[in-house]
């Protein structure tokens, strides 16, 4: 995640320099893998998030019993996974 940054910034950066470069990155997307890849991306960056969340209320001593651990951390696992998902529908343009 950490090292497609600075390749996910230069592709933004040329996605937005003019017309042309949006059309060859539209073109760079169209591809069936580079959308999985994508995604993949994706999950990474809101599961990250998410956990992000979880951590803050935990430095809240909310949620610090063992139980109580267990379910956030699947919870977050759920939650990055529907918004995944959701995401994943979007980019494969089902809606």
């Amino acid at each position: 995640m950490f090292l497609l940054l600075p390749f996910v910034l230069y592709l933004f950066e040329q996605s937005v320099t003019s017309e042309l470069s949006f059309a060859k990155f539209s073109a760079l997307l169209s591809g069936g893998f580079v959308k999985l890849v994508l995604l993949a991306l994706i999950w990474g960056y809101l599961h990250h998030f998410c956990a992000g969340i979880r951590f803050l209320l935990l430095d809240v001593h909310v949620g610090v019993t063992k139980a109580a651990s267990a379910k956030s951390a699947v919870s977050v696992l759920v939650i990055s996974l529907l918004l995944t998902a959701v995401f994943g529908l979007k980019l494969f343009g089902l809606f």
